[in-house]
């Protein structure tokens, strides 16, 4: 069980999808409050603190995005994961510009689904001082494109940002150079995979500390410690 006992809420209108992952969660120290309807998740926003919401879309009444909407609305210190079926890059896009901080395609292994909520959380719940209530450390604005540290902006280009964001999304694990390709350039980019090995060098020259780990053999690692 975890020390804080993190309030989730979960909308999702499938029944066994629900009760899988709500187990998932409860097992794993969260405590839950489920919701089938956006009716009822926009209410439950307005009426209870939450310290992360997961969201699918596609759900009776109000969509996913209208309840996205209403917990930056009322609570923006809620994270968001927005867990769908819908793959299309607009309703992708749409989710970021509307402050969701991830974004899962179903369908999702529940550990997976628990370390991003593990990542998410400890990216906005550790990060804030006790004192002044601002962000320490590095932050990552997913829907301005860009990266922050102790509030000042990185001068990162695109093609940085995105392989700071695909290691920082999941810190525990090893990224390929092949894969780290693809969250690129998807399947557009045609060349040598060592251009990966070109964006990390400068990626870590306007990092203010080091925390892309070399993997000898495999790739690249984000080292949530070095950011302490």
């Amino acid at each position: 069980m975890k020390e804080t006992a993190y309030r989730v809420l979960f909308l999702e209108d499938e029944p066994t999808i629900r009760e899988v992952l709500t187990e998932y969660m409860l097992m794993a120290g969260y405590q839950v409050t489920t919701a089938e309807r956006g009716e009822s998740a926009i209410r439950l926003v307005r009426e209870q603190d939450f310290d992360l919401a997961v969201l699918d879309i596609c759900v009776p009444g109000a969509d996913g995005f209208e309840v996205l909407k209403s917990i930056h609305c009322y609570r923006k210190q809620t994270a968001v994961i927005m867990l769908t079926a819908l793959e299309d890059e607009q309703s992708q896009v749409k989710a970021f510009n509307l402050y969701a901080d991830d974004y899962v395609i179903k369908p999702v292994s529940p550990i997976i689904l628990l370390k991003r909520m593990e990542t998410i959380l400890r990216r906005t719940k550790g990060t804030f001082g006790e004192e002044s209530g601002e962000r320490k450390g590095l932050v990552l604005k997913e829907e301005a494109y860009c990266a922050l540290y102790h509030g000042e902006k990185l001068p990162l280009t695109l093609s940085e940002y995105l392989l700071l964001q695909t290691l920082y999304r999941e810190p525990e694990r090893v990224f390929t150079r092949e894969q780290l390709i693809m969250s690129i350039f998807n399947e557009d980019y045609i060349g040598n995979d060592r251009i990966i090995d070109a964006h990390v060098k400068n990626l870590r020259k306007k990092l203010p500390v080091p925390c892309i780990k070399t993997v000898i053999g495999v790739g690249y690692q984000f080292d949530m410690d070095a950011i302490g």
